[in-house]
């Protein structure tokens, strides 16, 4: 069981909203605006930091530690959770100083300090590392942290350019468009927005295979009615409170936060119907209307930059799907997994598994734009999840070695299995022309390409049973 003396206890917090009022964000995270005209609108105090539009990038050390020593993992995972602190300190002190700072204070003032503390725990890492194993090499490479122009995205892949004159189709109105620049003063900005029906369908699916799978399995675990709320994760930063940086909006198991255990969670109630005690979590949706939440004055919330509204799903669909090619084996039981990158927009997006899209739009999915959808349409957040499997490890250092995606034909590389593919579905009710963003560390400035889910396998073995059994025999169960 879980020990309940903690030294350092997770916040599980009931927001709700508590007033309206314009906020003034703590931190001063940097605004980037798309033009000069946008900038005139606010007021002097606010134009300074909209023309500095920057942000701290640095090396992620997690993705490239894929062998950790079990043993060590507990400290590792503690000195990789305060280099994510580190940056996101660096960040706001940057942001704060805004238009006046220049070269030389952003080096010696940011970024030297940044690198000296992240220099110091790569090498407690490896020291951890090397007590057990062989001591990585190459760690001292990834102290050094660079500003980054946070320029707007590019236009996503299959998005299409209105041309002049061009107008929405007959008997439709076009989505409003909303204003620029995000109300925390990190975005998001107009650019990070497009209309959906400006974009070109893209969505390709595997041919079925004689041997397919094409059975499904649904949990219902309804839409975080409960308000279970923490900005903790507890697969990348187990034992660290606020080790997200964002709020994260949980549906299934009860007990999640970042202390959890295998043994807690197993002993959890779950809010889903079929008795299923996994965890599911991803970051909330907010819609920046002034509105000041229970969090504005916390960390993960208001003092990272994290504001507005947190928007309760309309709906919180929780399936699993077959192979293409094959059937699927039983996932073993407290497999984690996470999909997508939360640092993608410094880290690239190799990683990057964002899906937006619009009801009677989703054969159109966006990676890296959000979706302005048209009235009666809601917002749509797709994670299809990893479905294969290496046989062995419910987890790997860097969280993502022990499991891949199939390849475009619905197989798995070789030393792997097909397991059952977790889709997390989420839609909500956007009023038209409103501004609003997914939480996000403080560096990332709410783009829409670092969207990520996160689950762990809490299943009984019988669950499982069932769920693998159902899929491989072409049924809708659940």
């Amino acid at each position: 069981m879980r020990n309940k003396k903690r030294h350092k206890r997770s916040r599980v917090i009931g927001l709700t909203v508590v007033g309206v009022t314009a906020l003034a964000v703590g931190g001063g995270a940097l605004l980037m605006t798309d033009n000069d005209a946008s900038a005139a609108r606010r007021s002097a105090g606010q134009q300074a930091p909209a023309r500095a539009a920057m942000t701290v990038k640095c090396p992620d050390a997690a993705t490239r530690l894929s062998s950790v020593p079990q043993r060590a993992r507990p400290t590792v995972d503690k000195e990789l959770a305060s280099m994510d602190s580190q940056v996101a300190d660096a960040y706001q002190q940057l942001a704060t100083r805004g238009a006046s700072a220049d070269q030389d204070w952003v080096r010696s003032r940011v970024l030297e300090p940044l690198s000296a503390k992240r220099r110091g725990a790569l090498n407690r890492i490896g020291n951890e590392i090397g007590r057990v194993a062989s001591r990585p090499s190459g760690l001292d490479t990834l102290a050094s942290c660079t500003v980054q122009q946070a320029a707007p995205a590019a236009a996503p892949a299959g998005a299409t350019s209105a041309p002049a004159g061009a107008t929405p189709a007959a008997g439709t109105a076009a989505p409003a468009t909303p204003a620029a620049g995000g109300q925390a003063q990190s975005g998001p900005v107009k650019a990070d927005f497009v209309d959906i029906r400006r974009v070109r369908p893209n969505v390709k699916n595997p041919r079925t295979r004689a041997n397919a799978s094409r059975g499904t399995f649904s949990s219902r675990c309804g839409r975080n009615e409960n308000k279970h709320f923490n900005s903790d994760n507890v697969i990348v930063a187990p034992g660290v409170s606020n080790g997200a940086h964002h709020m994260h909006d949980y549906v299934g198991n009860r007990d999640t936060d970042a202390f959890s255990t295998n043994d807690g969670l197993a002993a959890a109630g779950t809010t889903c119907s079929n008795g299923d005690r996994s965890t599911h979590y991803w970051p909330v949706l907010r819609q920046q209307d002034g509105t000041k939440e229970a969090d504005a004055d916390q960390p993960g919330g208001g003092t990272e930059g994290n504001v507005g509204r947190i928007l309760r799903p309309e709906t919180a669909s929780i399936s699993f799907r077959g192979s293409a090619v094959s059937k699927v084996v039983e996932m073993p039981r407290f497999l984690r997994i996470i999909t997508g990158d939360a640092k993608a927009f410094t880290n690239g997006t190799a990683n990057a598994n964002a899906s937006w899209s619009c009801t009677g739009f989703e054969n159109r999915q966006l990676k890296d734009k959000y979706p302005l959808c048209p009235k009666g349409s809601k917002v749509v957040r797709t994670f299809k999840f990893q479905s294969c499997w290496d046989g062995k490890n419910a987890d790997s250092a860097n969280h993502r070695t022990h499991v891949a995606f199939a390849d475009a034909k619905g197989a798995c590389a070789k030393g792997f299995k097909a397991i059952p593919q977790l889709v997390q579905r989420i839609t909500y009710k956007v009023a038209p022309g409103s501004l609003f963003a997914v939480d996000s560390f403080p560096e990332q400035l709410h783009k829409p390409v670092t969207d990520h889910g996160d689950f762990i396998n809490v299943m009984s073995n019988s669950l499982m049973k069932k769920a693998v059994k159902c899929i491989n025999t072409g049924r809708k169960c659940g």
